[in-house]
């Protein structure tokens, strides 16, 4: 039985519906990514799910006792008070009720008659059992109730959100980009808790790890309609494509034909008198469907004015330490950046990855040591928290800055026709830019960082809010940039599309530096024994966290006028290898395509388990199924060991 159901659903927010005669349900159990371009109706349907939208027309149907709660994308405003206040909130008037006993009880001078009769209220409202549920969810999410709201990191304040949709027990979550802003040490704790969540799920996320380590099946939305693919990603992407390729075929068809009845209307007088009046008919209703024809809406067209070449040495370090209120934040930092290196800066949220950037670029003098900076360095920064967009501009003005054109790698473009590259029509370029979606904020971003010369790159989370196309075409413009990038990011996919090395927060100063992306960095750190895993980094910075989150926040909108950088390791000593018989040196060749196959297997086994109808199957089929899943996981950590020794 569906515990939601959306029956020939309509919705408009003015031009062409937004949702067009949608039909979908969620069943029990379900973990649905809901994806789309941005501004395709993602966070519409999420609110029609929820009750805080209407349809124009058609039928939103939750079965009886069924409770919904949703996650919004943005922190709101209006929350204020304890981490307490904040989750017991979603529990309506009781929850207010709650949380004013909890205040009254802990005050250093109580308040009796007013104890008593909230104590009242919640007795006859039969509340004590949903105080206890408050309690359980905060430690559950290992939260501490009396901390202040307004006082804690972005990632952080997710947390507590999170904790106050699901103290109602919901039977259906909706989760509207959750990992944005939270670290990866974060991420991964939100997969695995959303894993053993027993209820239905609906998310968006531009996150595709962790997409694919969730969705059992995928919602997509293009132009107004919705349409359900099992949930697979890579079968999903492959599917769609064909499906694609089908609609344009079909069109190229449809536009011949029409093309040819076009020039049978205009013959001569002659053929005129004796025309067709049937198939005049046919030729009003197929411009009427031309007319009516929605087209994909089209890719961003990214370009990076590239600067004049830097020097070939970009940034050197030479034995750097930087302390916050007595606190170690880099600790003998050695570190030569090269240009055209591509860095990842991976760590907690508030373990100094701004800082560093600070300090590496200039802007921070460090504790001790020195940094050199090379020749004709030429910066652009990319801030994760927008600080470079003027509220009081809209989009062309934020980026034009008051001329009519803008110049790329020697290119005049109009700054109407740049931002159109971008996604903007001209009306949404000259909207005002409290109007834009988080989506087009960072967009808007990305044409303003572009549009610079630049010879040193550098980008604090620059995916939040990005759909996957865009995120996809980002990868491929960064791939190619001649300049040097550093880049800071939490997601875990994009780190391994795009950087070469990665430098790694691991506490207490400590700066770890490894080859390759993410996924390298945990296969190299699990073999040296005393390195901390970002977990361990977090409780490690925990120590000092927010005076490092304050500072890190402060070096963010400082660094934003100029900075950008890339950095690959470029110091230790690097053992030497033992040289490998013909045999294992082909061996280590052949690794890696191993590797990938029985990633995508197990990849494949596990989403049919997290398939709901999975456990309907007999019972010698399901552990067939376990036995086929342990040995894929064996062969897989036996490849990695091998890689391991082989490649030592």
């Amino acid at each position: 039985m569906p515990l939601i159901t959306l029956q020939n659903v309509d919705y408009s927010i003015g031009g062409p519906l937004l949702l067009d005669n949608v039909e979908l349900s969620i069943e029990p159990g379900e973990r649905i990514a809901l994806i789309g371009r941005n501004g395709a109706g993602k966070s519409t349907l999420l609110k029609l799910l929820s009750g805080d939208l209407h349809p124009d027309d058609g039928e939103v149907r939750l079965e009886g006792g069924v409770r919904v709660s949703r996650l919004e994308q943005e922190v709101p405003t209006d929350a204020e008070g304890s981490v307490f206040d904040v989750v017991a909130a979603g529990m309506g008037e009781l929850g207010h009720w709650l949380a004013e006993y909890h205040h009254l009880s802990h005050a250093e001078h109580v308040d009796t008659n007013r104890l008593a009769a909230v104590q009242a209220k919640i007795e006859a409202a039969h509340g004590w059992s949903v105080d206890q549920r408050v309690t359980e969810t905060l430690t559950r999410l290992d939260l501490d109730g009396e901390q202040a709201f307004a006082g804690l990191s972005g990632g952080m304040k997710r947390r507590v959100l999170l904790a106050r949709a699901l103290v109602s027990a919901p039977d259906v979550l909706l989760l509207d980009e959750p990992t944005n802003h939270l670290d990866i040490e974060a991420i991964d704790w939100l997969e695995g808790f959303l894993k053993a969540w027993p209820g239905a799920l609906v998310f968006i996320t531009h996150d595709r790890r962790f997409l694919r380590a969730l969705a059992t099946r995928i919602v997509e939305i293009d132009r107004g309609q919705v349409t359900s693919w099992p949930g697979d990603w890579a079968n999903y992407e492959r599917r769609r494509e064909e499906r694609l390729n089908a609609e344009a075929q079909e069109n190229a068809r449809f536009d011949k034909l029409l093309a040819q009845e076009e020039v049978w209307i205009r013959q001569g007088i002659k053929a005129r008198r004796v025309r067709d009046e049937g198939r005049v008919r046919r030729l009003k209703a197929m411009r009427n469907e031309r007319a009516q024809r929605r087209e994909q809406q089209g890719n961003v067209r990214m370009e990076v004015a590239q600067g004049e070449a830097s020097g070939k040495k970009v940034i050197e370090a030479r034995d750097v330490s930087f302390d916050y209120a007595g606190k170690p934040m880099i600790k003998r930092l050695d570190l030569t950046i090269m240009r055209g290196d591509r860095i990842g800066l991976i760590g907690p949220n508030g373990s100094g990855k701004t800082t560093l950037i600070k300090v590496l670029l200039g802007e921070l003098a460090p504790t001790s040591g020195e940094v050199r900076q090379g020749t004709n360095l030429r910066v652009a920064y990319f801030d994760q928290y927008r600080a470079t967009l003027r509220e009081d501009w809209n989009a062309l003005e934020n980026v034009a800055e008051g001329q009519d054109f803008v110049e790329v790698n020697g290119k005049r473009k109009h700054a109407i026709g740049y931002l159109q590259d971008f996604l903007f029509t001209p009306e949404r370029a000259r909207a005002p830019i409290t109007r834009l979606s988080g989506g087009e904020r960072n967009r808007l971003l990305l044409a303003k960082l572009f549009a610079q010369s630049s010879n040193l790159l550098v980008m604090d989370e620059p995916t939040n809010d990005l759909d996957v196309e865009t995120l996809e075409l980002l990868e491929e413009l960064l791939g190619e940039y001649e300049g040097t990038l550093l880049l800071v990011s939490h997601d875990r996919d994009f780190l391994d599309n795009v950087v070469t090395s990665t430098l790694v927060m691991e506490g207490d100063g400590r700066i770890g530096e490894y080859v390759g992306g993410y996924s390298d960095w945990l296969r190299q750190a699990a073999t040296v024994p005393g390195r901390p895993t970002v977990a361990q980094a977090k409780v490690a910075s925990t120590a000092r966290g927010n005076a490092a989150h304050g500072q890190d926040a402060t070096a963010s909108s400082a660094a934003a006028a100029t900075s950008s950088t890339n950095a690959v390791p470029g110091s230790g000593a690097v053992p030497a290898k033992r040289k490998l018989s013909y045999k294992d040196a082909r061996e280590l060749e052949q690794l890696p395509v191993r590797i990938e196959q029985l990633e995508a297997e197990l990849e494949s086994l596990t989403a049919q388990m997290n398939d709901p109808t999975f456990y309907q199957r007999d019972a010698a089929a399901i552990t067939a199924h376990t036995n086929k899943l342990g040995e894929t996981q064996q062969a897989l950590d036996t490849a990695y060991a091998r890689w391991a020794e082989l490649d030592g």
